[in-house]
């Protein structure tokens, strides 16, 4: 059972935090975490999660060449490594050279347990590879000419703009060489119009670019990205117009800098566009308050921007306390993402009851504790061991002091399961939950927990079967 957040914060902070530090800084090295996954386990994984739980995400801004700047200050907050590490291409000459150093930090921020996060403030394409942060550079307006000429192939602008696209290609490579899946947030904040790329609504504007970029990456070959399409927080009733279309977008994003916080309304609208795909808080200047996330839980996770995190007119340390220490939040080290891991299942250690067919308990037949006791389903009781069911972060399910096991790792339907004695690594004692099917599956057969016979009689043993859909295979963790 996952400790109480604030109880566990007053006994732990200190030691976390000198922990957490060493780990980002370079001062330990800590066994790998978060094995290779592809962009559809992490997909998989925010769906899953969707609803009941966030992650906690810090920003990393200038400068390149320090690219743990403002992680390192929430871990000093709080005791904790953010769920997610948010890094930043750049512009300016001194990040654009140190882009590699960026790179680098992405691949351990991932092998350390944290989800990587990129976006990128782009220079247009009427200048070099660098500028500034000013009219000439990131803040400059294109005319409509030019922007015509921008989003039409093979015009000199066009080829401009897919050759400045080309620069971070070699950089997302060693990301996807590296089993680093990349939430990649392009074009961001579209519907605002302060930079270059945004503010143009309609087909041929700023969603039209999002879509050249979506179809340049895809043709590189990079099968890592996660691509995830975003908004800033106002006139959220015309969104609709910098959609681009469900088939270039795995998550919907909302940048809140308008408001302090999202508004009910905004989260709807978010809802609303994504129609069914994860959405997320891809910055946001406010830790947001386990209150906000109980009323909007499908945020799958928020990142604090920079400096943002320490500025008195958004935050307290109290505030982000109480932000990482919130029931719906999880922080590295508190969730696994895992190569054909399913939906999310096992983002956080948990106890309770597992439900299944008519309502009914899985439960370790007599409360026995001794390896081979059956596993069935029985009338769910009030407090008893035999139904309370651990889902460890590590893959297993655990009752009574033992691990639910398939019976000697046999690859057949019909095969029993029991509890056995706990064994690190064991591939029988491995199983994901995919909570969009509802389907608990042992990886090594490939095969789901399943109700012997459709039967939900007390007493009936449960078993694995090929997967199938039916309601006997339907399970809800707690």
């Amino acid at each position: 059972m996952r400790t109480p957040r604030l109880r566990r914060r007053w006994w732990s902070l200190a030691l976390a935090a000198v922990l957490a530090l060493a780990s980002v800084t370079g001062l330990a090295s800590p066994a790998q975490a978060f094995p290779a996954a592809s962009r559809t386990d992490l997909i998989n994984y925010l769906t899953g999660i969707s609803g009941r739980y966030t992650l906690s995400g810090q920003h990393n801004r200038e400068p390149n060449s320090d690219p743990t700047k403002y992680t390192r200050v929430a871990q000093q907050i709080t005791g904790q490594t953010p769920g997610l590490w948010g890094g930043d291409f750049l512009f300016a000459s001194s990040d654009v050279a140190n882009r590699q150093t960026m790179v680098n930090e992405a691949i351990r921020q991932w092998q350390g347990g944290s989800v990587v996060a990129l976006t990128w403030h782009m220079c247009p394409p009427t200048v070099g590879s660098t500028c500034g942060w000013d009219s000439a550079g990131v803040l400059s307006r294109l005319s409509d000419s030019q922007w015509s000429q921008l989003v039409t192939n093979g015009t000199s602008l066009n080829t401009a703009f897919k050759n400045r696209l080309a620069e971070a290609v070699p950089y997302l490579r060693q990301l996807q060489s590296a089993g680093v899946p990349v939430l990649w947030r392009p074009i961001h904040e579209m519907n605002d119009g302060w930079s270059w790329w945004g503010g143009r609504p309609g087909a041929n504007g700023s969603r039209r670019l999002y879509q050249i970029t979506y179809d340049y990456f895809t043709a590189q070959g990079l099968a890592n990205l996660v691509w995830v399409w975003n908004v800033k927080d106002l006139n959220m009733g015309s969104i609709g117009e910098y959609w681009p279309g469900a088939s270039s977008v795995d998550v919907a994003s909302l940048d809140v800098w308008v408001k302090l916080e999202p508004s009910a309304s905004d989260y709807q609208a978010m809802l609303n566009v994504a129609g069914g795909k994860p959405i997320s808080l891809a910055e946001v200047g406010r830790a947001p308050s386990p209150a906000l996330l109980d009323a909007q839980p499908r945020w799958t996770w928020f990142m604090v921007w920079a400096e943002w995190l320490t500025d008195p007119a958004y935050n307290t340390n109290a505030s982000v306390q109480a932000s990482y220490f919130g029931p719906r939040v999880l922080n590295r080290g508190e969730f696994t993402i895992t190569s054909g891991g399913g939906g999310g299942g096992g983002g956080t250690t948990r106890t309770g009851k597992i439900r299944g067919l008519g309502g009914k308990c899985v439960d370790v037949a007599g409360a026995g504790s001794a390896n081979g006791t059956r596993v069935q389903l029985y009338t769910c009781d009030a407090n008893g061991a035999a139904q309370a069911w651990t889902v460890g972060a590590d893959g297993t399910v655990r009752a009574l002091g033992k691990c639910l096991d398939v019976t000697g790792g046999v690859n057949a339907d019909g095969t029993r399961v029991q509890i056995w004695d706990c064994v690190s690594g064991n591939a029988n004692q491995q199983w994901t939950h995919d909570a969009t099917a509802q389907r608990l599956v042992n990886p090594r057969t490939g095969r789901c927990l399943d109700a012997t016979g459709q039967s939900s009689a007390d007493g009936t043993p449960l078993q694995i079967w090929t997967c199938t859909g039916q309601n006997n295979q339907k399970w809800t963790l707690p």
